[in-house]
């Protein structure tokens, strides 16, 4: 069929100069897994952690079927899926949650390596334990972001794993032979007076990183009984508030599958699973306008590997939506990103609450 994997986007994620909804990686994949999946009957190829439908949609167009398709990013899952409508192929593929049916019986892996050597690791684990016994994994990402540390991680759980040429600084690792394998288990650390749980590839790991920590030491009781946690990581902050205030429920969100079932598990953990409802969404888009009147939020500044200070702005406007007039959003952010002008355009009235060498935190109450 017609197919160019030139004619893929990111929406609804961010788009632009050096964002790229493809690249060299995406086609060395494909080309080095390509007589590997000449050879696959329907439902036996699995895609993990493909960026915006390069590997899915460029196997679908190659004749797969019923391609089962994991992506940690709910941005990712949906631009595959318009990617997908527009190309024609919507019926070659189901997404699922990073579980054991989503691998059983697998014998060709298409994997876009993980930043994290623990993600890697769950998944490693995962397709050890319920994949074909002839699976073979195709890994591959861009040398830059690619260490020796990664072939014995996929050692630990395949006998053999052989290393591509490079092309246009990327490379492919092929596992074969599967054994030790495992599900996934969020590892627990206890700080601040919680417990945290975090599976592999969740920001910060099982701790909390220093600007939440800076945000929680100023963080006030919550003028109603509902408070929001946005992009709320391994739930740090919505466990917090839980925990400081026993009769408050809180939302909290994040678009990354791994975050909300960390935040999950830590909600569980500390014994407010009752009082926490997590979600999987894109920023505060199943809330309705005018419904909260306090949110949190450590906004991230990065899409993939790059540095971007786009991100946190949409996330203010989208706050401010969702905030009652007179509302508030605590955020805290790197003091260098000069995050106020934007949260006072978009918000409302913002003041600082606190500030120290690296990090500010603000109040804006919305208009």
């Amino acid at each position: 069929m017609d197919f160019s994997l030139d004619a893929l986007r990111r929406r609804p994620d961010l788009e632009g100069p050096g964002l790229p909804a493809t690249d060299a990686a995406d086609r060395l994949i494909l080309d080095e897994s390509a007589a590997a999946r000449a050879h696959t009957k329907p439902g036996e190829l699995l895609v993990i952690g493909d960026g915006y439908g390069a590997l899915t949609l460029g196997s679908a167009a190659d004749g797969a079927e019923a391609i089962r398709v994991h992506q940690d990013p709910l941005l990712g899952e949906l631009a595959l899926a318009a990617n997908a409508r527009g190309t024609g192929l919507a019926d070659r593929f189901e997404s699922s949650a990073l579980v054991p049916g989503l691998v059983e019986g697998a014998r060709v892996v298409l994997l876009r390596l993980p930043r994290s050597l623990d993600a890697l690791r769950d998944v490693a684990g995962l397709l050890a334990a319920h994949a074909g016994p002839d699976v073979v994994v195709f890994a591959g990402g861009r040398i830059k972001h690619m260490t020796l540390a990664m072939n014995e991680v996929l050692r630990e759980h395949f006998d053999r794993v052989d290393v591509t040429h490079a092309r246009q600084k990327s490379r492919v690792l092929v596992a074969r032979g599967p054994h030790g394998g495992r599900d996934p288990e969020p590892t627990r650390t206890h700080e601040e007076g919680l417990v945290i749980c975090a599976y592999g590839g969740a920001f910060a790991g099982a701790s909390v990183d220093i600007g939440t920590r800076f945000l929680l030491e100023h963080l006030p009781e919550p003028p109603e009984a509902e408070a929001v946690d946005l992009a709320c990581g391994t739930g740090v902050i919505a466990a917090t508030l839980a925990t400081r205030h026993p009769s408050l429920r809180v939302y909290a969100c994040d678009q990354s599958a791994a975050a909300v079932a960390s935040a999950r598990a830590t909600a569980a953990a500390n014994g407010v699973a009752d009082r926490v409802e997590v979600a999987r969404d894109d920023m505060l888009r199943s809330r309705p306008d005018g419904s909260a009147s306090f949110i949190a939020l450590n906004p991230p500044f990065h899409v993939g590997a790059a540095v971007n200070e786009d991100v946190a702005p949409r996330m203010f406007a989208d706050a401010a939506r969702v905030l009652r007039p007179d509302g508030e959003l605590w955020t805290v952010w790197n003091s260098a990103l000069r995050y106020r002008p934007a949260l006072e355009r978009l918000v409302g009235p913002t003041r600082q609450v606190a500030r120290n060498p690296k990090f500010t935190v603000t109040v804006s109450t919305a208009r």
